[in-house]
């Protein structure tokens, strides 16, 4: 029991000195515990609209500094973002990198960006592109784009299906080089104008979807031409000169003046050069091919197919439009005659009928 007692008076001797180890080793735990109350207090200040100070007891000597952008991100932000200015010549410069990458030349590249001054160069990016996609080269979609620089007005959206209704046609991969050349504004026409000249050529000409390809693509000039024109352009090949569907193709015949055809091919007519063929598409002599007709240049015409003078066709020529004035001069006389005698016999049925009601009356009284 003794030995107990002493065992406990020397635990209460012990737990004194534990305390005090513990102090020793810990001095700053109560300064610590107010340290944090202290900054608690300041946070729930600046929640509500005050300020938080800097507190030496927090930041120790060897404690490390947040980066700049960690402690104020909206000046950090504002420090990246660019002016206007600095954000175009960056866009101008990835507009010029994507055309060079393309194969447009530096001095092709200064005219396309001087073609409308001020325009958007993204625009004129998204333009080119959807050219090279239809397989054109960077030599003429420059040229077609100096024709006619409305192309980069031209909406996106209304490019993009432009240029699948031509692969439709058969106009894509590489084919729509000499039609955007020739007639550049095949991007801009109505799309009911193109399929009036597509349907005329299939449904009236009786061309196939091959052959109306072809005629695009060798003849985009008949996209300009009236309809009805160019139906009787047709008419007068087929008809009055006997050339076949596929020789109208082959030939390019469509892409050539009507007074011009109507010339030379009548020049040899009278000549007897050249025959009409009958019914079964025979003749009495060789006709001259169509190329030989047309596609040669006036003297060689004369020289090699003709066999005439230069002289002799002028005066020929002269003669066929004063016979052409006078046709038109005597239908225009002879339409007069008819209405002048549709009306002379109305006027003579109305005299009639005036007689037949005076005698009636007579016969009343």
């Amino acid at each position: 029991m003794a030995a107990f007692s002493r065992q406990v008076l020397d635990w209460h001797r012990l737990i004194p000195l534990t305390w005090a180890c513990i102090t020793r080793q810990v001095p700053h735990l109560g300064e610590q515990r107010r340290t944090t109350a202290s900054l608690l207090r300041k946070l729930t200040t600046a929640s509500n609209g005050g300020f938080i100070k800097e507190s030496s007891c927090v930041r120790s000597s060897n404690s490390v500094q947040e980066p700049e952008c960690r402690k104020n991100p909206v000046q950090c932000l504002l420090k990246e973002q660019r002016t206007p200015v600095e954000q175009g010549s960056m866009l101008l410069e990835r507009v010029i990198g994507s055309l060079q990458d393309m194969g447009f030349s530096n001095a092709h590249i200064n005219e396309l960006l001087s073609v409308q001054p001020g325009a958007n160069p993204q625009q004129l990016l998204d333009t080119i592109s959807e050219l090279i996609l239809l397989g054109l080269n960077p030599e003429p979609v420059f040229v077609a784009l100096k024709k006619s620089p409305q192309l980069l007005k031209l909406p996106i959206k209304q490019m993009r299906k432009r240029s699948s209704y031509l692969r439709k046609l058969g106009l894509g991969e590489g084919k729509l080089k000499r039609v955007l050349s020739c007639c550049p504004e095949i991007f801009t026409m109505l799309q009911q104008d193109i399929d009036g000249t597509v349907r005329l050529l299939k449904e009236k000409c009786l061309f196939t979807v091959q052959q109306v390809t072809r005629i695009l693509h060798s003849c985009p000039f008949v996209l300009r031409e009236d309809l009805g024109q160019l139906e009787y352009k047709f008419q007068y090949a087929y008809f009055r000169m006997g050339i076949s569907h596929p020789d109208i193709v082959k030939s390019e015949y469509l892409q050539y003046p009507l007074n011009k055809i109507k010339q030379r091919h009548i020049y040899l007519e009278r000549l007897g050069r050249y025959q009409t063929p009958d019914k079964k598409g025979q003749t009495q002599i060789l006709n001259p091919l169509v190329k030989n007709i047309l596609r040669v240049s006036e003297a060689e015409f004369l020289a090699r197919t003709a066999c005439t003078s230069v002289e002799e066709f002028e005066v020929f020529k002269k003669l066929l439009a004063r016979e052409e004035e006078e046709s038109e001069s005597g239908t225009s006389d002879g339409k007069r005659a008819s209405l002048d005698e549709e009306e002379g016999d109305g006027e003579e049925e109305d005299e009639e009928e005036e007689d037949d009601d005076d005698e009636d009356d007579d016969e009343e009284q």
